[in-house]
């Protein structure tokens, strides 16, 4: 008996001792994270911002990553977050500061969309106007990465490093034959010749419109891409597309530079002497990104207002990480109500989603029109439930990149009859009339020929409305709609020529047609929403997981979410992956 008091009380004691030592360890961390980034920058003479061409690119990023720095403390690395708008104001803070000597891009593994790095590159063009230097320096240059480098006055490569440079592809998985043999079969109904996001559910290989659409979207992109390095490089579009064919990632590091794709071979240790040449002393010092951040704001304090309203991501109902359609009208309608806000940009970068949710935006949208100025501004993707809530702008702006249109509907419905048949189960119950079990019949026995009937209903009217919302907001008929919708996808450049774009632009020059039209001189801009602040990140980062991280239970996801209710979809197809 006193054996086991003994042991127990050492056990007791030293439970207490590592709970103290885990919340004293866990308070020391989380103070050490709430206290990044408290102070300003001062920069001082022959400094050089460093952009490192790393992590993900999206339209917003808190100004201290602590996901990041989180999973460093806890063994982990995952790819650092940069703001698009961040990264576009410092490039121009880097301009204007005479501190600055120039620009270092450090090449890394940068995930990014075409349109985002389109902007990147035309703010780094715009920087060269001030007579300042930009070099540019990576161990390997994937394709994205040396695209949005070839800005530089100066590409230089590892002595033993790889420039990415084949042309692009896009490979879509299908899942028919999985699905056949799970007895798993997919119930479609849509509109659209063109609508291909169900295909890769029902078919095992592209369609000839998709194929068709697929292919003029590459060329499209491509030719963005090898205009702007023949003009950085001084390089022809028909030799870049000759280097291409031959898949310089393969090629000896020598031919690199004797094609004039890169400068020099050198090591990472030589970019110091590089730059102590560039900026004329020993004594330059390299800005991070997130020192320039926290340079003091020149943006004074204006009475009027213009409001960035950023919607990125898929388009849910009433839950999700995306654009959630009840959260996205409680914010528009709270701006609208807002009289020192004179002006509305709504920034998109979205494939679409939900076409209840899409309306619902649109219908919110409206009544904020009828108030103040409402301009469009165009990331990535505005395609789908995207471009159903853009096509309202007074005037809509994307990149010549921007993957645009797809004006279609589609839903789509499991049917486990066939599994369920395989493993011995069976449904029966009880009904007061005739279509009571309707829904539940969907997934279990599948649809017959009248309950398809009604669903194909549903799907013509949503595209119908979905057509009329474009028609009014473009100021074109129904038929000039129709005649480029079903669900086909367009680029930037091809949407203007069509009439669903106006003009080439970012979301600076957005603002300032926004400007324009309220008749404003000074404003301060305003961004929606509010950029999340320490403690709720760390809140989010304490209770995330890393579950969905496998392919297949993405994968899953998205089979699940476009089988709940509502199941009417407005979306691109999905995982669009050019490389």
């Amino acid at each position: 008996m006193k054996d086991f008091l003994k042991y127990l009380l050492a056990t007791v004691c030293g439970i207490l001792v590592v709970g103290f030592i885990s919340g004293l360890l866990s308070m020391i961390t989380l103070g050490a994270i709430m206290a990044l980034g408290e102070s300003e920058t001062t920069l001082t003479k022959h400094s050089v911002y460093r952009i490192d061409l790393d992590g993900v690119l999206s339209e917003q990023a808190p100004e201290e990553d602590f996901s990041a720095a989180f999973a460093e403390l806890s063994g982990r690395k995952v790819k650092a977050q940069i703001g698009l708008d961040d990264l576009l104001r410092n490039i121009q803070r880097a301009k204007e500061n005479e501190n600055i000597d120039g620009i270092y891009l450090r090449g890394g593994s940068l995930s990014m969309g075409f349109a985002s790095a389109q902007e990147v590159r035309r703010a780094l063009l715009d920087f060269k106007e001030s007579g300042k230097f930009v070099v540019a320096y990576a161990d390997n240059y994937g394709q994205g990465n040396y695209w949005l480098a070839s800005v530089a006055d100066k590409m230089y490569l590892n002595a033993h490093g790889t420039v990415g440079w084949s042309g692009l592809s896009s490979t879509l998985m299908f899942y028919a034959r999985a699905l056949e043999k799970l007895g798993v079969e997919m119930q479609v109904v849509k509109v659209g010749t063109f609508k291909s996001a169900v295909e890769p559910y029902i078919l095992t290989s592209m369609s000839e419109p998709n194929r068709l659409q697929m292919n003029t979207m590459l060329q499209d992109i491509w030719g963005v891409v090898t205009a702007d390095v023949s003009a950085s490089r001084n390089l022809t579009v028909e030799e870049l597309n000759r280097l291409a064919d031959l898949n310089m990632t393969f090629q000896p590091e020598e031919a690199l530079v004797s094609t004039g794709l890169v400068d020099s071979l050198i090591y990472v240790q030589d970019v110091k002497q590089i730059l102590t040449s560039l900026t004329g002393t020993e004594d330059y010092k390299l800005v991070s990104h997130s020192e320039m951040n926290k340079l003091p704001s020149k943006d004074k304090f204006r009475k009027n207002k213009i409001a960035v309203i950023y919607a990125e991501g898929e388009i849910t109902d009433d839950s999700g990480d995306g654009i959630v359609g009840t959260d996205m009208v409680k914010l528009i309608n709270k701006v609208a109500e807002r009289d020192n806000v004179k002006a509305v940009v709504l920034r998109v970068n979205s494939p679409g989603g939900s076409a209840n949710a899409s309306e619902q935006i649109w219908h919110a949208l409206s009544l904020l029109k009828e108030k103040k100025p409402l301009i469009v501004s165009m990331g990535d993707y505005a395609a789908s439930g995207g471009y159903y809530i853009s096509c309202i702008g007074d005037s809509i702006l994307a990149e010549e990149n921007t993957l645009t249109g797809s004006i279609g509907i589609f839903g789509l419905i499991p049917s486990f009859a066939k599994i369920a048949d395989k493993v011995g189960l069976d449904f029966d119950g009880v009904q007061t009339n005739k279509m009571s079990r309707m829904e539940s019949n969907l997934t279990t026995k599948g649809m017959n020929a009248e309950e398809r009937a009604l669903m194909q209903g549903m799907i013509n009217r949503g595209y119908e409305l979905f057509v009329s919302r474009c028609a009014s907001g473009r100021g074109m008929t129904t038929d000039e709609i129709k005649a480029i919708a079903e669900g086909r996808v367009w680029s930037g450049q091809r949407a203007i020529d069509l009439g669903l774009v106006d003009k080439i632009g970012n979301v600076e020059d957005a603002i300032s047609i926004a400007a324009a039209k309220a008749e404003l001189s000074e404003y301060q801009v305003v961004t929606y929403p509010e950029k999340k602040d320490k403690l709720t990140q760390l809140i989010e980062l304490l209770s995330g997981n890393d579950s969905d991280e496998l392919a297949l239970l993405r994968e899953y996801s998205r089979i699940k979410k476009l089988a709940e209710k509502p199941s009417v979809q407005a979306r691109l197809p999905y995982a669009i992956e050019i490389r």
